[in-house]
């Protein structure tokens, strides 16, 4: 067994010994106890003396958790505390239940940069259902803040946390990371989302357009990698074998070319070559690093917005011939796909769950694109 989580009936919190302002966070390291970073508690790793210390230092602590998870790939769930009076007596189911791919992020803390709306918005409500706790890291405050409140009202706990950022600038994205160390103290899951699309012809694209895109799709990811692995590595070094990862969301226009989308394209290959690279160098912090390559996610803004959406950009540029309108220029690239429809969000968390749970692969484009682009 190479760790326990530990879920707070009501809210969950947790960092690298480090109490925070929602709870505690505590793993299980070799048989060390680790909780409030003046304490440490050895014991063997017979699991009933870790159940009874556990209840013992959280009634000295008056911390009530109501779960145990084993990354192992077994949870025990507990009874949140019963209280009789001013007794309270922790309550534990001594089953043990088999984990589905869904539940590998339960317990876990994660964060998605540009979450709060469309792909990313979508990603943070599959992983808070799944059991995750959630940053929504997004440059559009308001947005977070409001989708942070939609989400707590609606699991009637703290799930979910906003963040304001701007992952083009390191002073913001170093702000973001200073934020999950002061709440949470850890992280388990990078999800490098936050993204912008600028279409035209190499011909006529300004170059302040080329760099708005490169700065967010590339240099975005390696700030967010950069200053997302500096914490993540802590995490491993008690026992030199807690996994944690990173994931950038590219694109299938970063395994193939896209006609003119050059910007978004050299951006999106970028990200894939700075992926293995990561990947290569941190799997000695077992962070693992990979990217996700969906296909078109025609619901989302970046697609449909009535404004600005790629429907409506390529159908003013003339990408697709003979199209008479947005909706023209979208029945056409539906029909481009095997399986005649456009990417969704269940089908990009299908995938996150596999690159989560797998442990033996890193530096991986996986492509999610239903058949439109085939590796070879």
């Amino acid at each position: 067994m190479n760790s326990v989580s530990i879920i707070e009936a009501g809210s969950l919190l947790r960092g690298l010994t480090y109490q925070g302002t929602h709870g505690l966070f505590v793993r299980y390291f070799d048989g060390v106890f680790t909780g409030d970073p003046s304490q440490t508690i050895e014991f063997t790793k017979d699991i009933e003396e870790f159940i009874l210390l556990f209840k013992k230092y959280f009634d000295l602590n008056q911390c009530y958790p109501s779960a145990v998870l084993l990354d192992e790939g077994w949870f025990a769930f507990g009874n949140s505390y019963d209280t009789v009076g001013n007794d309270k007596q922790c309550c534990f189911s001594e089953k043990l239940k088999k984990r589905s791919r869904n539940d590998v992020v339960r317990g876990k803390i994660a964060l998605v940069t540009g979450g709060a709306q469309g792909l990313g918005e979508s990603i943070v409500r599959s992983l808070t259902e799944a059991g995750a706790f959630v940053y929504i890291a997004d440059i559009q405050i308001k947005k977070s803040e409001s989708l942070s409140k939609e989400l707590n009202h609606q699991y009637q706990q703290t799930v979910v946390l906003p963040v304001q950022v701007d992952v083009s600038n390191e002073e913001s994205v170093v702000s973001m990371m200073e934020m999950v160390a002061r709440n949470t103290g850890g992280l388990d899951l990078f999800i490098s989302n936050a993204g912008v699309l600028q279409a035209g012809s190499v011909k006529e694209m300004k170059l302040k357009d080329f760099d708005f895109v490169t700065q967010v799709d590339y240099t975005g990811y390696f700030l967010c990698a950069k200053h997302a692995a500096r914490m993540l590595s802590l995490q491993n070094k008690p026992t030199g074998k807690y996994f944690t990862d990173i994931i950038v969301v590219s694109s299938k226009s970063g395994l193939e070319g896209s006609n003119k989308n050059s910007a978004y394209a050299g951006a999106k290959f970028g990200t894939i070559g700075l992926t293995q690279s990561f990947a290569l160098e941190l799997v000695a912090d077992n962070i693992k690093v990979n990217a996700l390559c969906p296909g078109n996610f025609f619901d989302g803004p970046l697609w449909s917005d009535p404004k600005y959406g790629l429907f409506v950009q390529y159908f003013q540029t003339g990408k697709v011939p003979g199209a008479k309108s947005a909706n023209d220029v979208r029945k056409y690239y539906e029909n481009k796909v095997p399986m005649l429809r456009g990417c969704r969000s269940e089908d990009i968390m299908k995938a996150v769950f596999y690159i989560v749970e797998q442990e033996y692969e890193t530096g991986q484009a996986v492509p999610v694109t239903g058949g439109q682009v085939m590796l070879n």
